[in-house]
């Protein structure tokens, strides 16, 4: 199975509904750094709201956590406008590149800092741990395909790259905050035997990024090998 299913089949679904406003955009000479800049923006905002339920929401209630997901994926739709702009609109350029490089970086690690600042709050003091280990390997993820394209190697494999990180994010904090509305705030299963809850409502939301937190760590070794093995091979 291709680790690039998103890419491949997903991908070209978000450009034929996304074309009508990049086809706007290039009409009205938006550049793609203001897209850029305004994903940034709306990165920052879901970050404001997770910072906002953490000093100001109760622990069962799970609204914040749904808004700042459906923000987040909002956010996300400028990733793949800006890129897309740039090339349909002939706005590319090398400086262009390391603007959005940089600036996602940025809202990646500024959206760890309100989940993170969320999860604190609130005594989910494990799950923090795990979201600020996510955040360790999707910048790795991300720095090490930069430094062996540097190199002049490639390093495009392995699972949990930023679109798969903003999707995964994005539909279970959504997802929680729904759950907890129509469900409940406040649902739990417990084992005995076990320091803490087999399931909770926050579990919808804090389980993936525990999966994000391993993948995206197994993703930055798997390029590092990888990357071992080609430079190897150019090297004899």
């Amino acid at each position: 199975m291709s680790e690039n299913l998103l890419k491949k089949y997903g991908q070209p679904f978000v450009y034929r509904v996304i074309n009508p406003f990049i086809d706007l955009l290039v009409k009205w000479k938006v550049r793609p750094n203001t897209i850029t800049t305004l994903g940034l923006l709306i990165n920052t905002a879901a970050t404001v709201v997770f910072i906002w339920g953490a000093e100001f929401g109760q622990r069962n209630d799970h609204s914040f956590v749904g808004w700042a997901g459906a923000v987040i994926l909002f956010g996300g739709l400028f990733d793949m406008v800006d890129g897309r702009l740039a090339r349909v609109g002939k706005m590319a350029s090398l400086f262009g590149a390391l603007y959005d490089s940089v600036l996602d970086r940025y809202s990646e690690m500024i959206m760890f800092l309100g989940i993170c600042w969320y999860l604190v709050a609130h005594s989910y003091f494990l799950s923090s741990l795990f979201a600020f280990i996510a955040l360790i390997g999707s910048v790795m993820v991300s720095y090490t395909r930069a430094r062996a394209e540097a190199l002049g190697a490639n390093a495009d494999v392995g699972f949990m790259q930023r679109p798969e990180r903003v999707i995964l994010i994005g539909v279970s904090a959504l997802t929680c905050g729904i759950f907890s509305a129509q469900v409940g705030g406040d649902v739990k299963i417990t084992i005995d035997w076990l320091p803490f809850p087999l399931f909770e409502t926050i579990t919808i939301f804090t389980f993936p990024i525990f999966v994000m937190a391993i993948l995206t760590n197994i993703t930055a070794l798997r390029r590092l090998l990888f990357v071992k093995k080609e430079l190897e091979q150019k090297n004899t």
